[in-house]
């Protein structure tokens, strides 16, 4: 346990970036700019392969947390739960919530991270998690959110004039923006680029003999379950588990076209243990018991189970 202490860090990896805003000009100018004043960022930073990243705060801090994933994983510990964070996800931490959050020891995180603070803070903070699942929205993953953080760190790097503080905390509303609506800041985008769904399909394809969980088609497919469910069903008319559910039926055809398998083990070699479920889907959408259907398309009236 020592050893473990001993390892965590709070800062200083290779290639890290860091700013913090000087409460000078937090006091003096962002608590009082019309602009700012509504959100502004007070500490900002991008951590790459973060090994022994590691912050505990038993009673929280004043600002509210963002923390974006892009590689490895993580986890963070709040309202008394571990959760994991694995790349295209976001935490986001309301002001004054104890938490506390590490890199994973074996694959660390690379994580975009912001503090950020003023009037509609809460109200932001609270909009994201109300629209997350245990603190963690997914997202995909988007060169063009990353070139709003590039441009916010490097006009800060220039320093704190008037104008650039106003433009970086407005580029910032647009940041948090893309994380909270996703779909609109994607659409044009999600709707000319092919592949999500063929890729998923293939993906299906290639896994037949499995159990996949739609958890996992959309973490496969870097989207939240909710928009990868729809653009799957826009896509093809059907869910992504009935559509692997036919994939799996067609296979079944298949084998009991071309081979001597039991109902058991075809079954079992389209990823379904149990043959008794297996068969009740078969006849559910096929309209005939794969005994019928081997008997139909063969002419072997031999039983199949």
């Amino acid at each position: 346990m020592i050893k473990d202490k001993l390892l965590r860090k709070r800062a200083g990896f290779e290639g890290q970036r860091l700013i913090v805003i000087p409460k000078k000009i937090v006091s003096e100018f962002l608590v009082k700019d019309p602009v700012t004043r509504q959100v502004y960022i007070t500490d900002i930073g991008y951590y790459p392969k973060a090994m022994f990243h590691y912050a505990e705060r038993l009673h929280g801090i004043s600002q509210h947390i963002i923390i974006y994933c892009i590689e490895g994983h993580g986890w963070i510990e709040i309202d008394k739960k571990r959760i994991g964070i694995s790349p295209s996800q976001f935490i986001a931490i309301p002001a004054n919530t104890p938490h506390k959050y590490g890199a994973d020891e074996k694959n660390p995180w690379s994580i975009y991270w912001a503090h950020f603070k003023g009037e509609n803070a809460a109200f932001i903070s609270e909009l994201i998690i109300r629209n997350s699942n245990n603190y963690k929205p997914q997202l995909t993953y988007s060169e063009d959110r990353i070139r709003l953080f590039d441009d916010i760190y490097y006009n800060l790097e220039k320093g704190y004039g008037d104008d650039t503080l106003r433009y970086v905390n407005m580029i910032f509303y647009h940041f948090l923006s893309s994380m909270i609506y996703e779909d609109m800041f994607n659409r044009e985008k999600k709707e000319l680029a092919p592949g999500v769904v063929e890729t998923a399909i293939k993906l299906m394809q290639d896994n037949i003999q499995k159990t996949i969980t739609l958890n996992e088609m959309a973490s496969f497919s870097r989207l939240s379950v909710t928009h990868f469910s729809s653009l799957f069903r826009k896509k093809t008319g059907h869910s992504p588990i009935e559509y692997f559910n036919h994939l799996k039926i067609q296979k079944a055809c298949q084998y009991l076209s071309f081979t001597n398998m039991t109902v058991k083990e075809l079954a079992f070699n389209i990823g379904i243990e149990d043959q008794y479920y297996f068969s009740r889907m078969f006849t559910r959408l096929m309209g005939m018991s794969p005994s019928e259907y081997r008997k139909r398309i063969t002419g072997n009236s031999r039983p199949v189970s």
